[in-house]
């Protein structure tokens, strides 16, 4: 069956893969696309190698090899050497003063009927206190996993009361003070 995909490289291009092999002044992931190109340059005179042979070869699934071709022929050489950009932005679920009262939260009792703060009773109750729309027990995850300075003792996290770090986080976050902070604490029970 005959490629979709068939490269057929310029002089100018297959002498900057030779060099960029040749010096190995690339990334692993370049360097092996690269190589790939070069075994697959279907000009007259070239290898032309199947994508079999390639596999064999340089030990790399056939799929990455064709994945590379038609990243060649539609986009260039440039777009075939390099990694794609990530195509969308990931936006923060919480912002600070958000963080500030999941981290505060997690440091009170849990609720009644309940021995220790669940990820679901976390993102519950924030909802239920209106400090964020939804939320989800994995973003809970994830932001106490990025404060990984509290460590987990008898279902509730060690802070001593509201600690110093705990402290200057909900300061920084704004709007609190030391006398609300007190009331926070109790008020979350």
């Amino acid at each position: 069956m005959p490629k979709k995909y068939v490269v057929k490289l310029k002089s100018d291009e297959r002498k900057q893969l030779h060099k960029l092999v040749r010096n190995g002044t690339g990334s692993a992931k370049t360097l092996t696309r690269a190589r790939i190109l070069l075994k697959a340059d279907g000009t007259p005179g070239q290898p032309g190698w199947t994508d079999e042979a390639i596999h064999d070869a340089l030990d790399i699934s056939v799929a990455t090899i064709e994945r590379v071709r038609q990243t060649y022929v539609c986009h260039g050489l440039d777009a075939a050497l390099k990694r794609r950009a990530r195509s969308k932005e990931r936006t923060r679920r919480l912002d600070g003063q958000q963080e500030a009262h999941l981290i505060a939260l997690a440091c009170s009792d849990p609720p009644t009927g309940h021995e220790r703060w669940t990820l679901r009773l976390l993102a519950d109750r924030m909802v239920k206190l209106e400090h964020v729309e939804e939320l989800s027990h994995e973003t809970v995850r994830r932001t106490l996993k990025k404060l990984n300075h509290y460590r987990l003792k008898g279902g509730r996290l060690r802070s001593g009361g509201l600690n110093r770090r705990l402290k200057a986080l909900l300061l920084k976050a704004g709007g609190f003070n030391h006398f609300r902070l007190r009331r926070l604490k109790t008020s979350w029970k």
